[in-house]
């Protein structure tokens, strides 16, 4: 269970449910990193409904790390590391999320400051 950062009370998290299209999935991710004082951006607005969303986890000094959205054999929200998962300059990870988009331009972007690359949504790293 996570704590919220601000008020040290429990803060559940917020389930991707087939049936919540992505742009309410979203913002009530926004709206909790917001409470929590994670600075969090959209990028990208993709798809309302049905987008995966591609996360720029930006670790200042120390680069940044991708991970795109995925489900995995059970059909549960997971995620999987672009370029191998290791942290890269800012630059690269942008190109990376400029050629995903270019190959499907449902996705959505989004980006996350932590230092240190903490992925704050649910869901595994495969």
């Amino acid at each position: 269970m996570r704590l919220d950062r601000q008020h040290g009370r429990p803060s559940q998290p917020i389930a991707m449910d087939d049936r919540i299209p992505t742009h309410l999935w979203v913002g009530a991710h926004l709206r909790q990193l917001s409470i929590d004082a994670v600075p969090a951006a959209v990028l990208r607005k993709g798809e309302r409904t049905g987008g995966l969303v591609v996360l720029k986890l930006n670790m200042l000094e120390s680069g940044c790390r991708v991970l795109t959205q995925t489900r995995d054999l059970d059909g549960n929200l997971a995620w999987l590391p672009a370029m191998g998962g290791e942290a890269v300059s800012e630059s690269a990870a942008d190109d990376y999320i400029e050629r995903a988009v270019k190959r499907d331009p449902d996705l959505w972007v989004l980006e996350v400051e932590d230092r240190s690359g903490h992925n704050p949504f649910e869901g595994k790293i495969l």
